[in-house]
C-alpha cells in the first residue's frame, strides 16, 4: 500500500461516512471562520480608518530643535555640539519663506498642567495650552465643531482669543450655554473664546484635542519669559510622493536661516511627522494577537473533538485494519492512511472556515465605513498552515492506535 494508494483510500473513507465528514468539517470551519474572521475584520477596519485619514499626518515633516531632550549625546567617545534651539524668529522666518512653495504652521507648547478658569469654575490641572497659526488646524486634521478659527489679524498682533477642547467646554459650561463669545482664564489673562473644536475622543488615556486650548502663537511668545519655549514647525505637502525632495528643499531654507556654515551639520531637525497608520499599527497589532488567541483557542476545542471522532472511527474499522495488516500493510503506511484522512478533512473544513472568515470580516469592518473587499492573504495561507497542524495533531494518537493493533486480534474484532 502507497501513498496514492493511502490518499485515495482516505477519500473512499471520507465519501462512505459523509455525514461524519460533514460534522466533523464543520468543527473544524468554525474554528477558522472565528480565527480568520477577527484578522480579517480588523485589518479591513484598520484600512478604512487609514483611509478616512490618510491625509493627517501622512504627507508633513517638521522642522525642529536639534536634540530635543536637551542632553549632550556621546557618540563614539565624543560629546556632540548641543544648538541653540528653534526660536520664534526663526519659526516665522522659514514659514514666509516656504510659503512660496508650501503651506506650514508655527506652534509650540506651553504647558501641559495649566487650569482654566470661568467665573467659579475650574477644569483640573491637566489642560494642554497650546501656541498656534491659522494653519494649525488644517494641517494637524483638526475640525471645528462650532465657531471659528483664528483670523490673520488675531494671528499677527497675538489677540487675547483662543479655542477650546470639548471637554474644558463640558466642564466649564453647562449644555444649555453657548461658550463662543465668552471668557475664560489662565495665565492671569481673560481670552475670548472664538471657536470649539471637534471632540476626538480618548486614546491610551489621554484625551489629547478634548483637553487642549490653542491661542494664537503670537501670544504665546509673550509667556515665554525665559526664552526657553521650542518652536516648531510643520509643513504639509500637497503630493506625499514629493515629501523627501520638500525635505531637503526646507533644509536648505533653514540652514540660510540659521546660518549653518557650509560643511558643518544642521543645526535643526527635519523628520517626518508621526502618522495616523503608524499609531493604527501599533494598535492592530495588539488586536492582531488578542485575535489570535481567541481563534487558537477555538481550534484547540475543534482538534480535541476531530481526536474523539478519529478515535470513534479507529475502533469502527479495527476489523478493516486488521485485513490490510494481514495483506502486508506496515504500521507506517496505516498511520499514514489516518492521518492523511485527518489532514484531508481539516482542510475541507479550513477552506469553508475561509470563505466564511473572509466574508463575515469584510460584513464587520464595512460597518466601520464603506470600503473594499480585503482578501488577507497572510491569513489565508496561516490558516491553511494551521490546519495541516490541527489535522497532524489530531490524527497522530488515533493513527498510532490503529497501527499498534494486532492483525489476529483486530480480525476476530465484531
Amino acid at each position: 500500500m502507497n501513498l496514492i494508494e493511502n490518499i485515495r483510500e482516505a477519500i473512499r473513507s471520507i465519501r462512505s461516512n459523509l455525514l461524519r465528514t460533514i460534522l466533523t468539517g464543520l468543527i473544524i470551519a468554525i474554528g477558522i471562520t472565528s480565527l480568520v474572521g477577527m484578522l480579517t475584520a480588523i485589518d479591513g477596519m484598520k484600512a478604512q480608518i487609514e483611509e478616512s485619514f490618510s491625509g493627517f499626518g501622512a504627507n508633513n515633516f517638521d522642522v525642529q530643535s536639534k536634540g530635543r531632550s536637551g542632553r549632550r549625546v556621546m557618540r563614539e567617545g565624543v560629546e556632540e555640539k548641543i544648538y541653540p534651539p528653534v526660536n520664534y524668529r526663526n519659526a516665522v522666518d522659514f514659514k514666509e519663506a516656504y510659503s512660496e512653495r508650501g503651506v506650514a504652521t508655527v506652534h509650540c507648547s506651553l504647558t501641559g498642567a495649566a487650569e482654566i478658569k470661568r467665573g467659579s469654575k475650574t477644569t483640573n490641572p491637566n489642560t494642554r495650552i497650546t501656541g498656534g497659526d491659522e494653519n494649525y488646524l488644517l494641517i494637524k486634521g483638526i475640525a471645528i465643531e462650532n465657531g471659528r478659527n483664528f483670523s490673520n489679524v488675531e494671528v499677527r498682533y497675538g489677540n487675547n482669543v483662543c479655542l477650546l477642547g470639548s471637554e474644558i467646554v463640558e466642564t466649564l459650561f453647562e449644555s444649555h450655554e453657548d461658550p463662543i463669545g465668552q471668557y475664560v482664564t489662565f495665565y492671569g489673562n481673560r481670552y475670548k473664546i472664538v471657536g470649539v473644536l471637534e471632540e476626538q475622543g480618548t486614546v491610551g488615556g489621554d484625551s489629547g484635542v478634548d483637553r487642549n486650548i490653542i491661542i494664537p502663537v503670537e501670544n504665546a511668545t509673550r509667556q515665554d519669559q525665559t526664552g526657553n519655549f521650542r518652536y516648531d514647525i510643520t509643513v504639509l505637502v500637497s503630493d506625499p510622493a514629493k515629501l523627501d525632495y520638500e525635505m531637503g528643499q526646507a533644509t536648505g531654507i533653514m540652514r540660510k536661516i540659521r546660518r549653518d556654515r557650509v560643511g558643518e551639520e544642521n543645526s535643526f531637525e527635519v523628520v517626518k511627522s508621526e502618522t495616523i497608520g503608524e499609531s493604527l499599527e501599533e494598535v492592530a497589532g495588539y488586536l492582531r494577537i488578542g485575535g489570535f488567541s481567541i481563534g487558537f483557542i477555538t481550534l484547540l476545542g475543534a482538534a480535541v473533538g476531530l481526536m474523539n471522532i478519529m478515535l470513534v472511527s479507529v475502533t469502527e474499522r479495527t476489523r478493516e485494519i486488521g485485513v490490510r495488516k494481514a495483506l502486508g500493510a506496515t504500521p507506517l503506511r496505516i498511520r499514514q492512511q489516518f492521518l492523511i484522512e485527518a489532514i484531508m478533512i481539516c482542510v475541507l473544513g479550513g477552506t469553508l472556515g475561509v470563505v466564511l472568515g473572509i466574508a463575515i470580516g469584510n460584513i464587520v469592518a464595512s460597518l466601520v465605513g464603506p470600503g473594499g473587499f480585503l482578501v488577507p492573504w497572510v491569513w489565508l495561507v496561516m490558516a491553511f498552515v494551521v490546519c495541516i497542524l490541527v489535522g497532524l495533531v489530531s490524527g497522530l494518537i488515533p493513527a498510532y492506535k490503529a497501527s499498534r493493533l494486532d492483525p489476529i486480534e483486530a480480525l476476530r474484532y465484531e
